[in-house]
């Protein structure tokens, strides 16, 4: 639904995107993750059509934003991180105005608004002038008229700005409730929410893109290795030889001690080139010892950002 095929965009003679490519399939929801000044706002202008690439192509439910941006444009919904509204309408009134602008039909309009007043339960609000609403109900008005019309496609530019803890659930819970009936990607500065939401990520630094997986995925790639964390109720010396007796296991660490309350002893498994989870569960069920945990361990989006886009040298202290 999304393709981004070898785009470069140059402001003068600064590149800020250089040969980019990825693509968004139907139903996924991807995050745009990258530094501030890494091209996401520049990215996510030329997939909305607000200016074309210097190089390459980008499509939107297979048309060229470019050569046909309007059609483009009646499949996609845009959030830009900073909602441009009308302070002196009411929330009814300008989503009105903009389904009128998107060309929707008079019969649908009533219901199209009612639609996502309840989505992003605006409709307490529906009467009050924008200008006197906090930022995060400005922020929900925005994602509002972003659904109108039910586009296939929506470009949300961090979604999440501006909204308290619970607003934040909330949007999370309604874009998660998205996937497979629109495509979706985002970018936000909220590495826990992007993990929590999107099913992929595509990460970008100084115009290029440097990762792009499932969380995890980029977790095992920059490790270099699978690591689990078990729990046995056994000898721990017995279960320590087990262990390291398993084809493909590098290292087993017996850990100190278990927190207070749980039982048996824990162990950090590491493989560096197979999956050993089924293994170590049937070493240790096989000898008769009780198994509490077994765990795969990934890094954190935000340690797996901070690795990625630091700089060379400081990449090869933290490996």
């Amino acid at each position: 639904m999304i393709e981004v095929q070898n785009v470069t965009k140059y402001y003068g003679q600064v590149r800020a995107l250089n040969n980019v490519s990825f693509d968004v399939k139907k139903g996924e929801i991807v995050g745009l993750l990258g530094p501030n000044g890494s091209g996401k706002t520049t990215l996510m202008r030329i997939l909305t059509g607000f200016f074309p690439p210097t190089e390459g192509k980008v499509r939107v439910a297979g048309l060229d934003v470019e050569t046909d941006s309007l059609e483009a444009r009646s499949h996609l919904g845009y959030l830009p991180e900073n909602v441009v509204l009308y302070p002196d309408m009411t929330v009814y009134s300008f989503l009105n105005f903009c389904v009128r602008v998107k060309g929707n039909a008079t019969a649908q309009r009533k219901s199209q608004i009612d639609r996502v007043l309840q989505q992003c339960t605006l409709e307490h609000m529906a009467y009050r002038h924008i200008g006197t609403l906090s930022k995060g109900y400005r922020q929900r008005v925005g994602l509002a008229q972003a659904l109108l019309c039910e586009p296939a496609v929506l470009i949300l530019d961090e979604p999440t700005v501006g909204l308290d803890p619970n607003q934040v659930i909330e949007m999370r819970d309604l874009i998660s409730g998205m996937a497979g009936k629109r495509t979706i990607l985002l970018s936000s500065h909220i590495l826990h929410e992007v993990g929590l939401t999107c099913q992929r990520v595509v990460i970008i630094d100084k115009g290029n893109i440097i990762a792009e997986d499932t969380a995890a995925g980029l977790s095992d790639r920059i490790q270099g290795a699978t690591r689990v964390s078990v729990r046995v109720g056994g000898p721990r010396a017995e279960v320590l030889n087990a262990l390291r007796a398993l084809t493909g296991v590098k290292d087993v660490i017996a850990q100190e001690q278990t927190e207070n309350g749980q039982e048996g002893h824990g162990f950090v498994v590491t493989s560096p080139d197979r999956a050993i989870t089924r293994d170590v569960a049937q070493a240790v069920v096989s000898q008769g010892w009780a198994l509490y945990e077994l765990t795969p361990m990934t890094l954190g989006l935000e340690e797996l950002f901070v690795r990625l886009t630091a700089p060379n040298e400081q990449r090869k202290e933290a490996a």
